[in-house]
């Protein structure tokens, strides 16, 4: 990936691969996020569910019956894919700082697969658009996904047995 396609150069002590072109999985594009921000340089490091500006997650017509039940919850987690991030870090400074950290073990939007995830509050719903707070991505950022917020009560699989080494059967 060419530096030209982003802002997102190189810091002292940063390293990048060289990795041959992706073999992408094929990802259906559900909607479409929009925010007050235009730009990486306005997105907050995390959005605010309580005080953070109201942002708009546009579902494509299609899927609008997917979001049958989602207004009994307060709060859902939104994935979204980072179109402009850089793909090839490895590791990172992510003050600049020169404190190098592995890629992930960070939240930073600059990785491999640059999937980006939000617990947001919903603050409503109209028909095929959601009303959310603490967003924290570019205007016109496309939807993967929504899911409810995993919870204490949720049904738990049971463990899977493991073998006298150690290992998963």
């Amino acid at each position: 990936m060419s530096a030209k396609h982003h802002a997102d150069a190189l810091r002292p002590g940063e390293t990048q691969l060289t990795l041959p072109q992706a073999q992408d999985a094929v990802l259906r594009f559900i909607g479409t996020i929009r925010t007050p921000f235009t730009e990486r340089a306005l997105c907050p490091r995390q959005g605010d569910p309580a005080k953070g500006p109201l942002c708009r997650i546009e579902i494509a017509p299609e899927f609008e019956p997917g979001l049958l039940g989602l207004e009994t919850f307060e709060r859902v987690e939104v994935y979204y894919w980072l179109h402009e991030a850089r793909r090839d870090l490895i590791t990172q400074s992510p003050k600049g700082d020169g404190q190098l950290r592995g890629t992930f073990s960070l939240r930073s939007p600059l990785r491999p697969n640059p999937i980006g995830m939000s617990d947001v509050a919903i603050v409503g719903r109209d028909k095929a658009t959601l009303h959310v707070r603490a967003l924290d991505c570019r205007a016109g950022t496309r939807l993967l996904d929504i899911k409810p917020p995993r919870c204490g009560y949720a049904v738990q699989a049971p463990d899977k047995p493991m073998s006298s080494t150690g290992g998963m059967l």
